[in-house]
């Protein structure tokens, strides 16, 4: 039973297609649109697969994008089934104060990455880095509790602020040096070290509350620009939202056929 996966951020939806619904399955292939190529899709990308037999999906751009996905799905005779976080699944315990609005996308991550810690022998407390429009930065420990984490602007948001708020800030992208001797490499550097710095708040708060390093996640579309300047080891994986789909589709589809009888 091939399976769909649907990754909707603030910028774009990623999309992946398996062949089965269980972690560790081969990815078949794989795209990424603009929202607004959205209602392209089942005319483009999605033409010419394969109907998917089942479909799993997170979103965090509202219920008027997941309408136009929903749309585009009509392609198949297929049931969308989108992610809402809860207080357990996936090997994960949410720890956030109401569970049902930590963003869909930060819980399977979380649980993508909980997946990842349980192939050692002894799983180790992560953090888990998402780097896209907005950052995340998020602390499960070594049971799998997810502790809460940090919302931070990308690199993006952190300059339109202060073109914003500044006179004569609109000048070309730098690059991340120790001392910036100038406004572009200023800026840049600026808003790398301001993201760098908060992965390695987290991880000292976890590694002392733990008494254990943690391993780093890192994703998301703009991962390989912060990940060159992360001093702490760590793991660029970009396929771990999907990871987190493979797990949470396989532990509903084991509930429903307990239901099942």
């Amino acid at each position: 039973m091939t399976f769909l996966t649907i990754d909707i951020g603030n910028t774009r939806l990623k999309w992946a297609l398996f062949e089965a619904a269980q972690p560790g399955a081969r990815m078949l292939t794989h795209g990424a649109v603009f929202l607004e190529h959205i209602d392209q899709l089942a005319e483009q990308e999605w033409a010419r697969l394969a109907p998917p037999a089942l479909m799993l999906g997170c979103n965090v751009a509202g219920d008027a994008v997941r309408r136009r996905v929903e749309e585009q799905l009509e392609l198949w005779d297929v049931l969308p089934r989108w992610v809402v976080p809860g207080a357990n699944a996936g090997g994960v315990t949410n720890g956030y104060d109401h569970p049902s609005r930590l963003g869909a996308d930060r819980f399977v991550a979380q649980v993508g990455a909980r997946h990842r810690a349980l192939q050692e022998p002894s799983p180790r407390p992560v953090v888990v880095v998402m780097i896209g429009t907005a950052v995340t930065v998020d602390a499960q420990d070594d049971t799998g509790r997810f502790l809460g984490g940090l919302i931070v602007p990308g690199h993006g948001i952190m300059l339109r602020a202060l073109e914003g708020g500044t006179a004569g800030l609109r000048v070309p992208t730098g690059e991340v040096v120790p001392f910036p001797t100038n406004t572009s490499d200023a800026l840049t550097s600026g808003g790398t070290y301001a993201i760098t710095g908060a992965i390695e708040r987290i991880w000292r708060h976890l590694r002392d509350r733990c008494a254990t390093p943690p391993r780093i996640f890192m994703t998301g579309g703009a991962g390989w620009k912060v990940s060159p300047h992360l001093d702490l080891h760590h793991e660029l994986v970009d396929s771990l939202i999907f990871d987190g789909l493979l797990v949470l589709q396989t532990e509903r589809l084991a509930a429903e056929r307990l239901l099942a009888g």
